[in-house]
């Protein structure tokens, strides 16, 4: 073979080689473009996941303290609910000394009206008796006037 066959054939194979260099080089370009282009949704995407789950957090920040807020009401309100029922029951124990101490300094009175009530039953039945006596008596006599 003579160089000016083997020319055309050698810039031939040139050619394909420029074209295939080329051809590599555009796909390196657009996996290049193609990979910035994926680098840039990955870090969109992280942002965005990233905001989401901080919203999430400071929700659920939020959520615990006002949790808590409610816990600290319930509890005041629990605690003075205590405290009135405590006062209601120092009340009914001066109350109930009181009470106590009336009825000791009426007790000697509420004996000489146990004592009276039992006088008056026992000359209640003495008058019943004398009663009785007293219609038999009568019966008698008029019996005897009768004679």
């Amino acid at each position: 073979m003579s160089e000016a066959q083997s020319g055309p054939k050698q810039n031939e194979g040139n050619d394909e080689a420029e074209r295939g260099g080329i051809q590599q080089t555009e796909i390196a370009a657009e996996n290049d473009a193609g990979q910035a282009q994926r680098q840039k949704n990955i870090e969109a995407l992280t942002r965005d996941m990233f905001a989401k789950l901080t919203d999430y957090v400071s929700g659920d920040l939020v959520s615990t303290a006002e949790d808590y807020k409610l816990l600290e009401q319930m509890n005041k309100v629990t605690a003075k609910k205590y405290s009135d029922m405590k006062d209601m029951a120092v009340d009914l124990e001066k109350g109930m000394k009181e009470l106590n101490e009336k009825y000791s300094s009426l007790q000697q009175y509420l004996d000489q009206i146990d004592q009276i009530e039992e006088s008056t039953t026992n000359l209640e039945q003495a008058a019943l008796r004398l009663d009785a006596y007293s219609k038999r008596l009568e019966a008698k006599f008029k019996q005897l006037e009768k004679r």
